[in-house]
């Protein structure tokens, strides 16, 4: 399982239209991919909107959101679970 985290700074104005973006647009691309297991969305009080999303494998990258709500381009990193 392969997790992947996406972080994205919205501008103040944006923010509000940056979740519905990432919930009516970006995550359903990924509904029908036989590899996503799951995704979960978060947000900030300082306008920070990150997604959670578990992979089988190979994780497919959030398509880049409108410029225009945010104030800098989004991060994304992939986790693996580590035995303990």
């Amino acid at each position: 399982m392969i997790v992947r985290m996406w972080e994205a700074k919205a501008e103040p104005y944006g923010f509000a239209d940056l979740i519905t973006w990432v919930c009516e647009t970006a995550l359903p691309e990924f509904e029908h991919d036989p590899m996503h297991v799951a995704s979960e969305v978060f947000a900030s009080t300082d306008h920070r909107l990150v997604v959670i999303s578990k992979w089988r494998n190979n994780p497919r990258a959030l398509p880049e959101p409108p410029m225009r709500l945010v104030a800098r381009p989004p991060h994304h990193w992939d986790f693996t679970s580590v035995d303990r």
